[in-house]
C-alpha cells in the first residue's frame, strides 16, 4: 500500500507527459485521490506495530491520523477542482503543469508523513516547497510571482536552518549514526543535552517556517492569497500538518531526553506570538483569502500551545489539527466560489452573498462558525480542553491572554463574514455553480460537526499521543 501511494503519482506524471490530453489532467488528480484514500484506510485498518528500523516508510499510531486527514482533504479538493478548473481557459500545457505539481505536492506531503527517518522527512518537506511553488505562481500575475518567490526564499532558509538542526542532532547522538525515529527514541536519554537543545531550536524555527508559526510566517498570507483556491486548501489544511508532525517527532526526542521544559517554553512563545499576529492583522484586513491565511497562522499557534502543554493539551492539539484541516479546507474552497461569483478578493466588494448564491453563502457562514469553535464544532472541544488544561496547571495569565486573543480573531472573522453574507439591498442576479463546488465543503463540515458530538475516535488519538 505504501509503495502504491508513493509510486502512482510518478507514473501518472509520466502518462501525462506522454499523452497530452486536457481531460486526462483532471482524471489523474481524481484517480490519485481515490487511490490515496483507499490505501490510507487500508494502512490504518491493517496497522501492525512491526519493527520499522529497516523501513524508510511506515504507518504508526500518530502518523496514520495525519495520513487519513491528508487523504480526506485531498479527495475533497480533487472533486472541487473539477468544477473550479472547468471553465479555465488556460492552455493544455499550463493545466498539465498544474496537474504535475498537484500530484508531486501530495506525494511530497505523503512521504513526509509516512517517513520513519528524520533525514528522509526533511527531504520530502523540501520537496513540498519545490512542488507547490508553481501552484502559487499558477495565475502568473505580478502578485503571484512575488508570492511564489517569497515562499521559495523564506521556506528555503527555513529548510536550511532545519538541516543545520539535524546536523547538530547527529552531534548530540554521539556514535548512534542513525536518524530513524525509533533509534532516536530508544537512545535519547544518552544524548548530549546541550547539542540536543540547540538542534531543537534550529529545527523548530526551520520547520516552523513551513508550519506558518510566527515570527517565521511571512510567506503564508501572500501564498494563500495568490494560489488557486483548491491549492490554498491544500496548503493550509495539509502542508502545515506535515511540518507540525515533523516538529512533534523531534519534540518527542526532547521529552524522552528529559529537557522538555526548555522546548515547551519556545513552543509557548511561538504559539502566542502566532495568535497575536493573527489578532492584529485579521481585524483590519480587506482581502478574504488573506484573512483565512491569518486564521491558519492563529490555528497553528493553537497547535503549538497544545503541544507545549502536553498530556490533555497534546490530545486537544491533535483534535484541533483534524478539525482545522476539514473546516479550513471548506473555508478556502468556498472562497473560490466567491471569487468565481464576484471576481474580486476584496471583502468590501462582496455583499449579498446569501442572495447571490444561497448555497455558497451558507457554506461561508457555517465554515466561519466551525473555525471560530462554535458548538458543535470539533474545535470547541479542542479549545475547551486547552483552556481547561491551562487552568488545571495554574497558567491563569496565559489562559486570559489565550482567550482574549481568540476573542479578537473571532470578532474579526465573524464581522467580515457577516458583512459579505447579508443582503446588499439590491436585486442581484442569482448564480448557480457546479455541484462539485458545493458537495466537498458540505461533507467536510458534516464530518467536523459530527465529530464534535460523536467521539468514537478518542481512544485512537489518546494512544497516538502517549509520551507527550
Amino acid at each position: 500500500m505504501i509503495s502504491l501511494i508513493l509510486i502512482f503519482p510518478i507514473i501518472a506524471c509520466l502518462i501525462l507527459f506522454l499523452i497530452k490530453n486536457r481531460a486526462l489532467n483532471n482524471l489523474m488528480i481524481n484517480l490519485y485521490a481515490f487511490i490515496h484514500i483507499i490505501c490510507s484506510i487500508c494502512l490504518c485498518i491493517e496497522y501492525n506495530p512491526f519493527d520499522i528500523k529497516q523501513n524508510l516508510f511506515a504507518a504508526d499510531e500518530l502518523n496514520k491520523i495525519f495520513l487519513i486527514v491528508l487523504s480526506i482533504v485531498y479527495l475533497a479538493v480533487a472533486i472541487y477542482n473539477n468544477g473550479y478548473m472547468k471553465d479555465d481557459k488556460s492552455l493544455t500545457r499550463k493545466l498539465r503543469h498544474y496537474s504535475y505539481a498537484v500530484l508531486l505536492f501530495v506525494l511530497s506531503m505523503t512521504g513526509a508523513i509516512l517517513s520513519s527517518n528524520l533525514g528522509i522527512t526533511w527531504i520530502f518537506i523540501e520537496a513540498t516547497t519545490l512542488a507547490s511553488a508553481y501552484l502559487i505562481y499558477f495565475h502568473k500575475t505580478k502578485h503571484s510571482i512575488e508570492a511564489a518567490w517569497k515562499y521559495v526564499f523564506i521556506c528555503s532558509i527555513g529548510i536550511a536552518l532545519a538541516f543545520v538542526g539535524i546536523i547538530l542532532l547527529t552531534i548530540a547522538t554521539g556514535n548512534l549514526n542513525s536518524l530513524f525515529y525509533n533509534d532516536l527514541y530508544s537512545n535519547a536519554q544518552n544524548f548530549d543535552i546541550f547539542w540536543l537543545k540547540l538542534s531543537f531550536v534550529f529545527i523548530l524555527f526551520g520547520i516552523g517556517t513551513k508550519m506558518g508559526l510566527a515570527p517565521v510566517h511571512f510567506w503564508l498570507p501572500d501564498a494563500h492569497a495568490q494560489s488557486p483556491s483548491p491549492i490554498s486548501a491544500l496548503l493550509s489544511a495539509t502542508l502545515l500538518n506535515s511540518a507540525f508532525l515533523m516538529i512533534l517527532k523531534v519534540f518527542k526526542v526532547i521529552i524522552i531526553a528529559g529537557c522538555d521544559n526548555y522546548a515547551r517554553i519556545i513552543l509557548f512563545t511561538m504559539g502566542f506570538l502566532s495568535l497575536f499576529v493573527a489578532a492584529v492583522f485579521v481585524y483590519h484586513i480587506n482581502n478574504y483569502k488573506r484573512m483565512l491565511a491569518y486564521s491558519s497562522i492563529e490555528n497553528m499557534g493553537i497547535l503549538a500551545i497544545g503541544a507545549a502543554l502536553g498530556g490533555a493539551g497534546m490530545f486537544a492539539a491533535t483534535i484541533h489539527m483534524i478539525g482545522h484541516s476539514f473546516i479550513k479546507a471548506s473555508f478556502f474552497m468556498t472562497s473560490g466560489n466567491i471569487l468565481k461569483i464576484f471576481e474580486t478578493k476584496k471583502i468590501k466588494s462582496v455583499t449579498g452573498l446569501l442572495e447571490k448564491d444561497n448555497k455558497t453563502g451558507w457554506l461561508w457562514i457555517l465554515s466561519c462558525l466551525g473555525i471560530v469553535a462554535f458548538p458543535p464544532s470539533i474545535l470547541f472541544i479542542s479549545e475547551y480542553l486547552i483552556v481547561k488544561t491551562m487552568l488545571q496547571e495554574g497558567h491563569y495569565w496565559m489562559c486570559t491572554g489565550f482567550l482574549l486573543l481568540l476573542t479578537i480573531v473571532i470578532y474579526g472573522l465573524s464581522k467580515a463574514v457577516f458583512t459579505m453574507s447579508v443582503n446588499s439591498g439590491k436585486n442581484q442576479e442569482k448564480v448557480k455553480l457546479s455541484w462539485t463546488m458545493y458537495a466537498p465543503q458540505i461533507v467536510l463540515l458534516i464530518i467536523a460537526f459530527v465529530m464534535g458530538i460523536y467521539l468514537p475516535y478518542y481512544e485512537i488519538i489518546a494512544n497516538a499521543v502517549k509520551g507527550f
